[in-house]
């Protein structure tokens, strides 16, 4: 019964707070499990999002999905603002945790890569490190087999009147969104006539919002795990810095961004 539920009941706290594992005995073990189970749980609320977004698209019912997108950039500030705290984490401190990491790596979160695959960063080879999880791989393929909220966005604009040529619109989900010129200048019009437009307007803004805060996340990766590890390699034997590095160069939203230069 509901005068049965407790604050801790309703959250579940017994179990939350009692899944923080050190196993390497330094202090600041602590600090790096919360800072990544915190991400997650942010992660996991930017999906439930993100995906009741992209139905609000399909189903031209925008002024939900305004509400959806600006709560995710909420969230990613708070993404954001967690570097902040890990990167008082020393080399040193790292250097008493980082052997018993093993070959786990955040470049394994499935629910990070669902993100970028959701916003229309897609590279299937990326699920190959998922296989271990059978259903997490599935997940993640169901999701490179449809289209991505910003193809669904350019879908809308078809739908819409705008001029966006049939090869846009049945481009193959799996890959990365390439520039397109038509894109562009359905984005252009918008923005010179944003009155007319204005649901696609905000539309658009929201989405740009989103961009800008992956992209301060990522630098925000990249600059803690100079300051903490240099040009290392990462665990798992991942790239670091020079793979954040390049990421930083790969945009979700290309003709958002470059409409700015053609208006």
């Amino acid at each position: 019964m509901a005068q049965d539920v407790t604050y801790s009941s309703y959250l579940d706290l017994d179990r939350i707070l009692a899944a923080q594992h050190p196993v390497s005995g330094a202090h600041d073990e602590m600090l790096f499990i919360i800072v990544h189970q915190a991400s997650e749980l942010w992660l996991k609320l930017c999906l439930h999002e993100l995906h009741e977004a992209r139905e609000c698209v399909i189903a031209d019912d925008l002024r939900p999905a305004f509400k959806m997108l600006a709560r995710v950039a909420r969230a990613q500030g708070q993404l954001i603002q967690s570097w902040d705290v890990l990167s008082t984490m020393t080399p040193h401190d790292y250097s008493t945790v980082r052997p018993h990491l093993g070959g786990s790596s955040g470049f394994q979160s499935a629910q990070y890569r669902m993100m970028e695959f959701l916003l229309g960063g897609r590279n299937p080879d990326m699920v190959t490190m998922h296989e271990a999880v059978p259903e997490v791989a599935k997940q993640l393929r169901a999701e490179l087999d449809r289209p991505s909220i910003y193809a669904e966005v350019v879908a809308l604009l078809a739908r819409r009147g705008f001029a966006i040529p049939d090869s846009v619109l049945a481009r193959d989900h799996v890959d990365s969104w390439d520039h397109s010129d038509a894109v562009e200048a359905a984005w252009a019009t918008i923005y010179r006539n944003p009155q007319e437009y204005w649901d696609l307007y905000e539309l658009a803004e929201k989405l740009v919002d989103l961009e800008y805060h992956f992209q301060r996340w990522r630098f925000g990766h990249l600059k803690t795990v100079e300051r903490i590890i240099g040009f290392k390699k990462g665990t798992g034997g991942t790239p670091g810095v020079p793979y954040l590095a390049g990421v930083l160069k790969q945009a979700f939203f290309p003709e958002l961004l470059s409409v700015r230069t053609a208006i």
